[in-house]
């Protein structure tokens, strides 16, 4: 036995916990009705779409939707689409592989190294050199944040993301923490359809309430007024207690009156109006550099995550990078935020009916 024998046990151990804990979280009533309720905001999103098209609708099972128009056709179930080919899909979910793409054209993305999910010496190896916080994210097969850690700076949480992330994907992907707003750039054939900021899920404090407390009020509210607030509940994960332990707080704190406390970073648990548009902010350059990334993935239909301090000037000049390269892109954020919606579903059937899909 070696001697990091032990710790790769115990890293396993951690993994299949997240991962029973992961299924008993989805079937939650609570969760298990939001996403009846996302299931029917797509359904009615593709059928106004299609109406304004000219298209015809035909259920074809469930969810599954069949949008037929003159010169063609497309399959849809909620936010998955028949655009893109399943080779194209499985790149963009293999993040290291869609990485080596960008890069490879020259697209600025994180610093980063992927370790399996129980080579705890390995990602420390990699946070020492970096002397900076970085993200413990799965490598493969990760979605809408999850399993993702945040703001990991020393041993003790690293053992703990890894796992985390080792319950969704035996390699596990680090990558410098970077700062700035988080951008969804919404392409289609190369075309900027819309770009949401997405920023982080708050708590107000009411100098009474512990933050367990608040969070529980949160989810009561999204559980009772449904996805006109919210699409998820706000998970109680890593992410959240390294997010409140950054700013000095923790589950059991109460915040004073009025403090506004960020609850997570990663953005998907976000509120509706914590989404605003931001196409206005976009300078060509980063648009461009948006536009590259989805033509390096292959992807027809791409949802672009960009972070940067700044999306008025180019990435490289910021210090910004492209995140991610998201293939079965959510439409939540365009239609559900601050400002005018976006009709991205209509516009995406307009340029289909009209020949240029």
């Amino acid at each position: 036995m070696t001697r990091l024998e032990p710790t790769r046990r115990a890293l396993e151990s951690l993994a299949l916990y997240h991962k029973l804990t992961r299924r008993l979280h989805g079937r939650g009533a609570a969760t298990v009705a939001l996403a009846r309720q996302r299931s029917r905001f797509y359904e009615e999103v593709w059928r106004r779409a299609a109406d304004t098209a000219g298209a015809e609708v035909t259920v074809v099972d469930g969810s599954l939707l069949h949008i037929g128009f003159q010169k063609g056709r497309l399959l849809v179930r909620e936010n998955l689409t028949s655009l893109d080919d399943p080779v194209t899909l499985a790149i963009a979910g293999d993040k290291p592989l869609a990485y080596r793409l960008l890069a490879a054209d020259g697209i600025p993305v994180a610093e980063h190294v992927v370790v399996r999910h129980d080579d705890l010496a390995g990602a420390e190896e990699f946070l020492r050199c970096l002397a900076a916080p970085c993200v413990v994210k799965p490598a493969l097969d990760g979605a809408a944040g999850a399993g993702v850690t945040t703001g990991v700076v020393d041993r003790r949480h690293l053992a703990g993301a890894l796992a985390r992330a080792g319950a969704w994907s035996v390699d596990v992907l680090l990558e410098r923490q970077v700062e700035g707003g988080s951008y969804r750039l919404l392409y289609f054939d190369g075309e900027l359809l819309d770009a949401v900021l997405r920023g982080p899920p708050l708590l107000r404090g009411d100098g009474r309430s512990t933050i367990r407390h608040l969070v529980a009020a949160e989810n009561s509210e999204r559980a009772a007024r449904g996805i006109e607030v919210a699409q998820t509940l706000l998970g109680v994960d890593r992410d959240l207690r390294t997010t409140l332990r950054r700013q000095g707080y923790g589950l059991e704190s109460v915040p004073p009156a009025g403090a506004v406390v960020q609850a997570k970073t990663v953005v998907n648990d976000n509120r509706r109006d914590e989404n605003e548009a931001a196409g206005e902010w976009l300078c060509p350059e980063v648009v461009a550099t948006g536009a590259s990334a989805a033509r390096a993935i292959g992807a027809r239909l791409a949802g672009v995550d960009v972070m940067t301090t700044d999306p008025g000037v180019p990435l490289e000049h910021s210090g910004g990078v492209v995140l991610e390269v998201n293939t079965t892109p959510g439409y939540y954020y365009h239609y559900h935020r601050r400002g005018a919606e976006a009709p991205v579903a209509t516009m995406i059937l307009e340029r289909l009916a009209g020949g240029r899909g």
